[in-house]
């Protein structure tokens, strides 16, 4: 997951965390940031269709520090 969003969903959960009122509005907006959470959480990387000559790094990575 990109530090990005890391850092937003670290930002919302703080964000739930703060909105503990017991009115509906405050739960209301607590519910939609759990769930956007849990969908940033979800978020599962992409599969290219088709072959590209950009490198990721980080698999490059994990592919180096194996030796191969």
């Amino acid at each position: 997951m990109p530090p990005t969003y890391v850092l937003a969903r670290d930002h919302l959960q703080r964000a739930a965390a703060i909105l503990q009122g017991v009115d509906s509005r405050s739960r209301e907006l607590r519910c939609i940031i759990e769930r956007t959470v849990n969908l940033m959480n979800d978020d599962q990387p992409r599969v290219q269709s088709e072959p590209s000559n950009v490198l990721d790094f980080a698999a490059f990575k994990s592919h180096a520090s194996r030796g191969y």
